[in-house]
């Protein structure tokens, strides 16, 4: 059986790892694609194994908690039954099924394409603005997700920058607890429960007066004569938060990030940006926004040979599973003009990301606008990341051009 060091795992996330983890994810999966890291505990690092985990009906999520009213969190949605309330992404069927299936009428394909027009307006005015010399994050990267979820959701344009506050908070609390530093959770439930105060106006708002927006469509839609209870559309505008901002700022700046690295700065996305799409797909397999996800057995089974109980944690390494060389030749090189292969930076099967339509979309105009206006960009000192590893991308990123 392969067993191995919980510490030795732990390791792989160090502050000083941070800006290259992937040596140490790479000599991690070719020794032990799957291990088991205590009783009932197990990190899957291999391409194969990590997409079975993610497609295999045998794995999902454990139940929702039945919590006292003096155990919950202020402002913790729960059902009538007392149940904590969660997102369809941490649910299984049938009630992923139900609540997914209502989302989806709601967040349509056509609703995300609808927006291109204005993602690009919004894109051409930010790049626009910046001087010769700025940071990426700042100018770019972060604004860019806040101002597309926000005019998708329909928020007023004044409450804006409080989303990104929100967000960021929210975001830091998804690492395991392992990898949190003291003092993370408090402002996370603070920021929560500003955001569930805040929709729940606005939400209540829209009911009487509805608008051209998402917010609009999820109060409205129905599968049925089945709605969106009130707890079920917080918690899910709490996920197209985060994982409509935080991961697709993530991708923009790891993509930029990796371009400036390589011998031609952004010239492989083309003189008009042609190939910003196939750009994307390579930044998501080398660099993902989403580095971990966890799952939980719902039976006894088997992975990589390995015994696995029912109730074991299992702890998905995105990042690993990505340079896998399954996914194709060379998978520790950066190759933008590398066609698409496999990747699961959205992950995989029922679960897969409803938003990636939307990040990609966003990430393939912000690098098209870019090499348009700004084809001679250049690093112009060291990055800073994030201190988070769920959700790996930069805090800034200085660069410069001839504006």
């Amino acid at each position: 059986m392969t067993t191995a060091d919980p510490q030795e795992f732990f390791a792989l996330f160090a502050a000083e790892r941070r800006p290259d983890p992937y040596p140490h994810y790479r000599r991690w999966r070719e020794s032990r694609p799957v291990a088991a890291l205590a009783d009932r505990m197990f990190a899957v690092s291999g391409l194969a194994e990590a997409t079975q985990v993610l497609r295999d009906p045998a794995f999902g999520h454990p139940e929702p908690e039945y919590l006292d009213p003096a155990d919950r969190l202020p402002d913790q949605p729960v059902d009538e039954s007392g149940r904590v309330v969660r997102a369809f992404l941490s649910l299984n069927p049938p009630d992923h099924t139900r609540l997914r299936r209502l989302v989806a009428k709601a967040f349509t394909p056509r609703m995300v394409e609808q927006l291109a027009p204005r993602i690009e307006e919004i894109t051409a005015s930010l790049i626009d603005r910046a001087p010769a010399e700025f940071d990426l994050m700042t100018a770019l990267a972060k604004p860019l997700p806040v101002e597309v979820i926000a005019e998708l959701l329909g928020v007023p344009l004044d409450d804006r920058e409080r989303f990104a506050e929100w967000s960021h908070a929210m975001a830091r609390a998804l690492d395991p607890q392992f990898l949190q530093p003291p003092g993370t959770l408090e402002p996370a439930v603070r920021a929560r429960q500003s955001f569930v105060g805040y929709f729940r106006s606005l939400a209540s708002e829209r009911r009487r007066a509805p608008g051209d927006d998402l917010l609009s469509a999820l109060v409205a839609v129905s599968d049925a004569g089945d709605v969106l209870t009130e707890g079920e559309l917080l918690v899910t505008l709490t996920l197209l938060l985060i994982a409509g901002h935080e991961t697709t700022t993530n991708l923009i700046g790891n993509g930029v990030l990796a371009l400036l690295r390589g011998p031609d700065g952004l010239k492989p996305l083309g003189t008009d940006g042609e190939h910003a799409a196939r750009v994307v797909e390579e930044v998501l397999r080398y660099d993902s926004p989403a580095q971990l996800t966890a799952r939980t057995a719902l039976r006894d089974t088997t992975l990589g040979g390995l015994a696995v109980p029912a109730g074991s944690q299992l702890i998905i390494l995105i990042g690993a599973a990505n340079r896998d060389p399954a996914t194709g030749p060379a998978p520790e090189t950066f190759d933008p003009a590398r066609e698409p292969g496999r990747h699961l930076a959205f992950g995989q099967g029922i679960h897969f990301c409803l938003g990636a339509p939307l990040a990609r979309l966003e990430a393939r105009i912000a690098f098209r606008e870019l090499a348009r206006r700004r084809p001679d960009l250049t690093q112009s000192g060291p990055p800073e990341w994030n201190p988070t590893t769920t959700l790996r991308g930069l805090s800034a990123l200085p660069v410069t051009s001839g504006g």
